[in-house]
């Protein structure tokens, strides 16, 4: 199995510090660890920042509609979109700290404004947003710059995400899709893992892969069991910070386990047949079971299949094969629950 590309999603749990936006980074960069056979395991692959134009945003009387929750950062919805903007400079910034650390860098872009960015660097990939599936002139602006581009289907049906792919299409194939549900934080019975193998199915030419709002880390590891290429999830440092984002991000153990459990589950694939394994021939000969004795068995007795039954260890001969001893003679004493060896055989 290819090793699956994992994406930290940041989004907006930088709370519009370009320095906890860097601290993140460095979080994910971490190496990870499995204690128990002294592993040392593939991190996560990319980095996920999100961009807004706010001209392009929302209508104007939700950008100047009160906000005063607890997760505000502005008086006004707009006050509070703007402050978690990042610069175009800032992203750069973010950027060019990711590859310091090796990993790969993913914008999502809200706007055909948001490709002012492009000037500055070019993202290893680009998202679009499940709010923005059916944002054909932004999917056009995005697929025309030729860089790979990312689907979540998180508020799409079939139509919605095939208009979406014919667009991308127009212009280049390096196209990944990513079953996602739009409810945050999702609750089990409607994450469907099941679209997974319906997206393999029916775009065997796409990347196929998961973003993930559930709590925990179960569901993103059994989508890469069911066959995703890509998985997506938000990071936080501390799920308690400030912000709506937070509580439903992994943080740093989350992050170190959620990563953990994806890599050994690549290494725990295999093919796809039956065998023998080299590495369980100790336990089978330890544990299995070869034909012994159930009583005193005198030298010269004929041995009969009421003289015999099954014992540990399994370097004997098996049930399958007990016609080697049955009629045999003994060939020396052999002692109630001991193993008959073919050598103890006359």
């Amino acid at each position: 199995m290819k090793s699956t590309y994992i994406i930290g999603e940041i989004g907006q749990n930088h709370n519009g510090s370009v320095d906890l936006a860097k601290l993140l980074i460095e979080m994910m960069a971490r190496p990870i660890k499995e204690d128990l056979f002294n592993l040392t395991l593939k991190g996560l692959d990319a980095v996920k920042l999100t961009k807004r134009d706010l001209n392009e945003e929302l209508s104007k009387s939700q950008m100047l509609r009160p906000y005063t929750g607890q997760h505000s950062f502005g008086r006004t919805y707009g006050e509070h979109r703007e402050y978690l903007e990042l610069s175009d400079e800032e992203h750069f910034e973010c950027y060019k700290h990711a590859k310091s650390y090796g990993m790969e860098f993913v914008e999502t872009l809200c706007a055909r404004g948001c490709l002012s960015l492009v000037k500055l660097f070019t993202p290893d990939r680009l998202k679009v947003a499940s709010r923005d599936l059916t944002n054909l002139p932004l999917l056009s602006a995005m697929a025309e710059t030729k860089i790979p581009i990312i689907l979540s289907t998180g508020m799409a049906g079939k139509k919605e995400l095939e208009e979406a792919i014919n667009i991308v299409s127009k212009y280049h194939s390096d196209l990944s899709i990513l079953h996602c549900v739009s409810e945050y934080p999702t609750r089990p019975q409607n994450v469907n893992l099941n679209t997974i193998p319906y997206l393999k199915k029916n775009y065997p030419h796409v990347i196929i892969g998961y973003s993930d709002h559930t709590i925990g880390i179960a569901t993103p590891v059994a989508a890469v069991a069911m066959g995703a290429a890509v998985i997506e999830k938000h990071i936080t440092l501390d799920r308690r910070m400030k912000g709506t984002d937070q509580a439903g991000s992994l943080g740093p153990d989350g992050v170190i386990r959620m990563v953990r459990d994806i890599r050994v589950l690549e290494m725990s694939m295999g093919v796809e047949d039956i065998f023998i394994d080299e590495s369980v021939k100790s336990a089978q000969l330890k544990l299995e079971r070869s034909i012994a004795s159930n009583k005193n068995i005198r030298r010269g007795d004929v041995i009969t299949e009421n003289d015999i039954h099954l014992l540990s260890p399994g370097d004997g001969v098996k049930w399958t094969e007990r016609k080697r001893i049955i009629g045999s003679k003994a060939g020396c004493d052999i002692d109630k629950d001991e193993i008959i060896y073919l050598n103890m055989l006359q």
